[in-house]
């Protein structure tokens, strides 16, 4: 499936599959998409890989923090490998 964004008020609401391919496609959109975004909405994506964890993560770091809602197959791994915290920060 196809990776895709959307924006609803303050969440952005990821679906499909977030790899590198969807990385490509959805980095120049979610640029702009980014400011007052403090969820990301995960419940209808279904993997992610290391490049679609690195594009949440920075996404997170230019949102200034943001509540991560779902855990596709995936997240919980890389994100225990990269020290990243729920909110997608770096752990101290």
């Amino acid at each position: 499936m196809t990776a895709t964004c959307t924006r609803q008020d303050d969440r952005l609401i990821f679906a499909g599959t977030l790899d590198r391919a969807a990385v490509a496609t959805l980095w120049p959109q979610l640029q702009p998409a980014i400011a007052g975004t403090r969820h990301f909405d995960l419940t209808a994506v279904t993997r992610v890989d290391s490049a679609g964890l690195a594009l949440l993560a920075e996404l997170a770091a230019l949102a200034g923090g943001v509540h991560v809602h779902g855990r596709p197959a995936g997240l919980d791994e890389l994100r225990t490998a990269y020290r990243l915290q729920d909110d997608l920060s770096f752990a101290a």
